[in-house]
């Protein structure tokens, strides 16, 4: 059976949930006649109509507006973002409205929007088009964040994003879409993933490696070659989930190996890696041997020269030198 592509894996959530579903429509930049900036809405325009798939202008403010509103009366919009940066224009719709609808309407309005879009740095189109606003979005309680590393989970937590009856934002990546790293052999058959659980994708003994989103492709190749030039065994775990957390997994993982590094693309200052350390920091300290270690996106607006770039996110090669800095 032939690999399912990042971008297949959403694109087959997405046809799967608009036919279970005549409630959940897809709305957003170039997601109809030009069938997705990214190509992960190829085809459903075609098959699914204006009123199903519905291009917008670049407006964010105004449509991810419409889509909370529309959802607060039944609806289950499926919005898109050409870049997650672009969501800063709409902060007011996306945290003071849709994350806080339910709790101050006392349970007896929903908001079931989901937003994706990438959220990511590597491909040179400069600082205000390359944000990783992931730690932004869940500090904010009354929002679900999820970040998938592959084609397995971007499918069955997209289908699970569009069931849920709270907003859900998926923060995905540009060099996914089409990176065979990332591609997973799917079942026929429908599934789904629950968003607030962690996986290990690889197991170890010797040092965890806690990564989300691409830094989990980043964390098993830094493990295969730990493995093979240093005798390293690493274990490798991907959060899927940025909120709510699966702490019992990452928690037990490091109360296995004794040592933890944490992978994130974000700025280390107040990163999603920070959330993790302070949570191993208080509830497995005695199972530390070594302090907790960070690779992040080195502290500046993201950098337009590729081969610099490369550099500021987390490669393999910084990750096996954190990893050899333990001890």
């Amino acid at each position: 059976m032939a690999l399912t592509l990042y971008r297949q894996a959403l694109n087959r959530a997405l046809d799967e949930e608009l036919a279970n579903d005549d409630k959940v429509v897809i709305i957003g930049e170039e997601v109809a006649e030009y069938n997705g900036a990214y190509k992960v809405t190829d085809g459903l325009w075609k098959k699914w109509g204006d009123k199903r798939v519905v291009d917008t202008p670049i407006s964010e403010a105004g449509f991810i507006g419409m889509g909370i509103g529309a959802s607060m009366l039944g609806v289950r919009p499926v919005m898109e973002l050409m870049f997650f940066s672009f969501a800063y224009v709409a902060l007011d719709q996306m945290i003071n409205n849709a994350a806080c609808i339910r709790y101050m309407s006392g349970g007896s309005i929903n908001c079931p929007i989901v937003v994706r879009g990438p959220s990511n740095g590597g491909t040179s189109v400069g600082a205000t088009h390359s944000h990783t606003p992931e730690n932004l979005f869940a500090n904010i309680p009354g929002l679900k964040v999820v970040a998938p590393a592959t084609a397995h989970d971007a499918y069955g937590l997209m289908k699970s994003a569009i069931r849920d009856n709270d907003p859900v934002y998926v923060m995905e990546n540009t060099l996914l879409y089409g990176d065979s790293a990332a591609a997973s052999d799917l079942p026929d058959k429908e599934f789904t993933v629950p968003i607030g659980s962690a996986e290990v994708k690889k197991e170890g003994t010797d040092v965890s490696l806690i990564a989300h989103g691409r830094s989990v492709i980043v964390a098993l190749e830094a493990a295969k070659q730990l493995g093979e030039e240093k005798g390293i065994n690493a274990e490798v775990v991907d959060l899927r989930s940025i909120r709510p957390l699966d702490e019992e997994t990452i928690l037990k993982s490091v109360e296995k190996t004794n040592r933890a590094v944490l992978i994130d693309e974000n700025k280390p200052f107040c990163g999603v890696s920070s959330q993790i350390a302070a949570t191993i920091q208080e509830k497995a300290f005695d199972s530390l041997d070594a302090p907790v270690l960070r690779v992040t996106s080195i502290d500046a607006p993201a950098i337009y020269s590729p081969p610099l770039e490369k550099e500021q996110i987390p490669n393999v090669s910084r990750v096996v030198d954190m990893v050899q800095k333990l001890g």
